[in-house]
């Protein structure tokens, strides 16, 4: 005989059933949990789309990212009642049973878009038996999930046919663009396809998913959704008769930054306009250098350390392009030599005026050469530094220790890779490229120069870099050596047929240095220009030679076409406006007197600083003269190494040089204001 407290122990023992079934048999949310990602650039300009891990495309169905008015005809026609209901909508579902006894079919399943969601988590046979779980999951979701989660769950696992999932994915491979605005027949056409997605995949049945969009855009005319010309102009219109390829730009960047963090939507730090330029540059060089070589260039913003630019590679169909090659430690060649110079100013050892032997000399068993296989004899720091002399380097090496100098790269997060082993320590070789380093860490280095020698590591996500700026970093060098370093290498001798940016308007400014890894196997050149940093590699991808292929000949060409694309993209032009136009201003505002006053001493235009000069054979002949040209008040007198030059007919100062080496070039006004240059002359046999 029933109670009511067996009534009541009857209740009681059926809720506590179905709250253990709950705990042991939770609805396999884990299931949707594999998803696409979209990495955009910083302004959110799509970049590249990653397929899940199996293969199919399924973005997140993140709300802010829908068109509202998809999302609100959507549960028109889908589930009208969805917010309403507790994961099963009986009145619905009740008039759906009947509808399909009368017509002796099943007309419409009655299933609520909670119910949807749980058949997409944990898809069955369509029966009773099936629609009763469905009904049990439909529960357990509204127990876990708000209304929205479960809203932006069922938009991302809709099929859409194919390996098509969520209406995101269904967007960009059906239109072409994100879905966050979509016009009347994409929403009609988007609202149709999941409920037969392969008989209605417009890429194969197009009549097909044309009737359904129809349909569905009729059904929203009824429900007040679409006018009627709405109706007319959809019907008038055609649907996608083919997939659109995904994002797929940026191969290399946009795969470290999504590496960086959880795989989700990420906005890189990426620049979309220079990254299209770079990728050009690069492909175009390395076309023209061969049909194996590589190309690889790494733009960074040196305040933020943000990369804005990055081509791993030349491209993916050109032999070891798959590869990141900013990420492959090679030799870096001369690339070093500035921090070197640097560290022995911050000792005391030397400063740029220091005079240095470049003569042959043995450090114990090894006696460096350099690149010409000529020698000096007593030379500048500076100009040993902007001409890549090797012994000096290697001498000054020498003093600040090896190991301490590999230290403390590796203490700024560029670990040299000592060639033969872990166990063999760093010797005087690492000077001239013996050890391994990354593009990317030379870009880590070549920042610090740019930011008072304190380095850092590259920021790969756009909400990472606020919190660069207040990143302690490392002390590589003090900030007096390393600007002392970059204004040595501001004036080395630029690419053939480019003008020093200290004279040209609106170039920038670059202090660069380049490299070459013995064998001829890695043609560097690195540099600051303005506020971001750029490095270049050339090379073969399997580290084959390349006979007579330098770092100056290959890669510093790319280096100033990369410098001149950042200025334009990112409005960076460093120091890069000319004096002269400052001169300019001045002549204006204040008069020709006070202008040249406030000048300063004469300016030499030519010779530039640090220029190489090519004079000819000199032994038996004579060498080719140079005329030098300059601005400043009055006559100006010209002194090569402190002596009178001579003069032409006509009084214009014509230099003949007697000698290979380096000069000390003078210009005196006639108020005895001086200017110097320094340059190197060149020459050849007879």
């Amino acid at each position: 005989m029933l109670t009511a407290r067996r009534i009541f122990l009857g209740i009681f023992a059926l809720f506590l059933a179905v709250v253990i079934a709950d705990r042991l048999f939770p609805p396999p949310l884990e299931r949707a949990g594999g998803l696409s990602a979209l990495v955009t650039d910083r302004d959110g300009k799509p970049l590249r789309a990653f397929a899940t891990p199996d293969g199919r495309w399924r973005f997140a169905g993140d709300l802010d990212r829908i068109d509202p008015d998809f999302v609100d005809a959507l549960i028109r026609v889908e589930d009208k009642r969805f917010y309403q209901h507790r994961g099963t909508d009986w009145m619905g579902l009740s008039r759906a049973a009947i509808d399909s006894l009368f017509a002796g079919r099943i007309v419409s399943g009655g299933s609520t878009l909670t119910m949807q969601t749980a058949r997409m988590l944990e898809p069955r046979d369509r029966n009773i038996g099936s629609k009763l779980i469905e009904i049990a999951r439909a529960w357990q979701l509204e127990r876990r999930l708000t209304k929205d989660e479960i809203l932006s769950l069922y938009l991302s696992l809709t099929p859409y046919g194919g390996n098509l999932e969520g209406v995101r994915a269904a967007s960009w491979s059906y239109f072409g663009h994100e879905a966050d605005k979509l016009s009347k027949d994409e929403i009609a056409l988007l609202i149709a396809l999941p409920q037969s997605p392969e008989v209605r995949r417009p890429d194969r049945h197009p009549e097909t998913a044309e009737r359904a969009r129809n349909w569905v855009a009729e059904k929203l005319h009824r429900y007040d959704v679409f006018t009627a010309g709405d109706v007319d102009d959809v019907a008038t219109l055609s649907v996608p008769g083919r997939r659109r390829d995904f994002p797929d730009r940026a191969w290399h960047g946009t795969a470290k930054a999504l590496a960086e963090g959880p795989r989700e939507d990420v906005r890189s730090t990426l620049d979309a306009g220079l990254q299209a330029e770079v990728e050009r540059i690069a492909l175009t060089r390395a076309e023209a250098e061969g049909e194996d070589v590589q190309v690889s260039v790494l733009v960074v913003h040196v305040p933020t350390r943000a990369v804005r630019a990055i081509a791993g590679s030349a491209s993916r169909d050109r032999p070891g392009g798959w590869l990141d090659l900013t990420a492959q430690a090679r030799s870096p060649g001369s690339t070093l030599k500035p921090f070197i110079y640097a560290m022995a100013f911050d000792d005391g050892t030397a400063a740029p005026d220091t005079r240095v032997a470049d003569l042959p000399t043995r450090f114990a068993s090894y006696q460096p050469e350099n690149f010409d296989r000529m020698f000096r004899g007593d030379v500048r720091v500076s100009d040993a530094l902007q001409h890549s002399l090797n012994i000096p380097a290697v001498a000054m090496l020498d003093r600040v220790g090896p190991e301490r100098f590999a230290a403390q790269l590796a203490s700024a997060g560029a670990r040299p890779r000592i060639y033969g082993g872990a166990e063999h320590e760093a010797g005087l070789a690492i000077a001239l490229g013996g050890a391994g380093l990354t593009a990317r860490e030379l870009a880590v280095l070549y920042a610090a120069l740019g930011d008072e020698g304190v380095a850092k590591p590259l920021v790969w996500r756009a909400d990472e870099e606020a919190g660069s700026y207040e990143a302690a970093g490392k002390r590589l060098v003090s900030g007096e050596s390393a600007g002392e370093v970059l204004d040595i290498l501001r004036k080395a001798p630029t690419p053939e047929g480019r003008m020093p940016g200290s004279l040209t308007a609106h170039a920038p400014q670059i202090a660069f240095k380049t490299g070459t890894s013995y064998g001829f196997r890695d043609a560097w050149a690195a540099g600051v220009s303005g506020q971001h940093v750029i490095v270049v590699w050339v090379g073969r991808a399997d580290g084959a030679p390349r006979a007579g292929k330098t770092g100056h000949d290959t890669a510093l060409p790319i280096l100033f076409e990369v410098a001149d694309r950042v200025s334009q993209h990112l409005q960076d032009e460093g120091e890069a406006t000319m004096r002269l136009t400052s001169e300019k201003r001045l002549l204006k505002s204040h008069g020709a007197m006070k202008a040249l006053e406030e000048a300063g001493p004469p300016q030499i235009l030519f010779p530039p600083q640090a220029a190489e000069l090519w004079a000819g054979p000199v032994n038996g002949r004579a060498a080719r003269g140079f005329v030098l040209a300059g601005r400043g008040e009055g006559r100006l007198s010209w002194y090569i190494d402190g002596r009178p030059c001579d003069t032409d007919d006509a009084g214009a100062p014509v230099w003949a040089p007697d000698r290979p080496g380096f000069y000390t070039v003078t210009a005196v006004d006639s108020a005895g204001r001086a200017s110097r240059v320094r340059v190197r002359v060149l020459t050849g046999p007879a």
